[in-house]
């Protein structure tokens, strides 16, 4: 059934999850249009997004470009109001960090998964920087995550930290970029968080 609101993205991509959780956890319908070649040059692939990324988020009104700015759209949309954590309200060094380094992260991944996908794909200085740069940040989201958690609003639905790290990890392992140890708090996060039912109806796959 065609609804009024469109993801354009992919169902494999940790951005475009971020953005079908909220509109989950909102209780809104959204149809996915399937980005089906991310090597494409052509804007209009992307939902109209010049700069070639998804996902887009395309309403009556308008087109929205980017998870963050999706995502506030679905907030804004939404008859179910939902006390939720927005990045700007992480006023915490410890949080702040930890928003910013999970954005790099879901970043750098990408762009590893994009440097990597010819089999031709040689060891690069920068290939060898972005391999380094995700281990940093995984390395650092494991050590302050529990401390991370623990600072956030408790009144909260659920934060656009908490999507974003989810996404991210669970991520790294569908992707098997990573492999974290099944004792890793960022594996016992990533369960918790996991069981929602906005992830569960959520899940990574490769569309067909």
């Amino acid at each position: 059934m065609s609804t009024s609101l469109t993801i354009v993205g992919r169902s494999s991509s940790s951005f475009t999850r971020v953005a079908r959780i909220f509109a989950n956890e909102l209780g809104l319908p959204c149809d996915l249009q399937v980005v089906r070649d991310l090597g494409s040059l052509e804007a209009r692939d992307y939902g109209g997004n010049p700069a070639l990324k998804v996902p887009s988020l395309r309403t009556p009104q308008a087109t929205w470009f980017g998870a963050l700015n999706v995502c506030r759209v679905l907030a804004r949309t939404a008859e179910r109001k939902l006390v939720i954590v927005w990045p700007e309200a992480l006023a915490d060094p410890l949080l702040a960090n930890m928003q910013e380094l999970v954005l790099q992260g879901m970043s750098t991944e990408v762009g590893l998964i994009m440097s990597g996908s010819s089999s031709a794909a040689s060891e690069t200085v920068h290939r060898a920087k972005l391999k380094k740069s995700l281990e940093n940040v995984v390395a650092w989201l494991e050590e302050h995550v529990r401390a991370a958690l623990a600072a956030l609003p408790p009144e909260r639905d659920f934060s656009y930290l908490e999507v974003t790290l989810f996404c991210l990890v669970s991520h790294l392992e569908f992707r098997k970029i990573m492999i974290l140890p099944p004792d890793a708090d960022l594996v016992g996060f990533c369960r918790d968080f996991g069981a929602r039912k906005a992830c569960l109806e959520t899940d990574y796959r490769f569309d067909p």
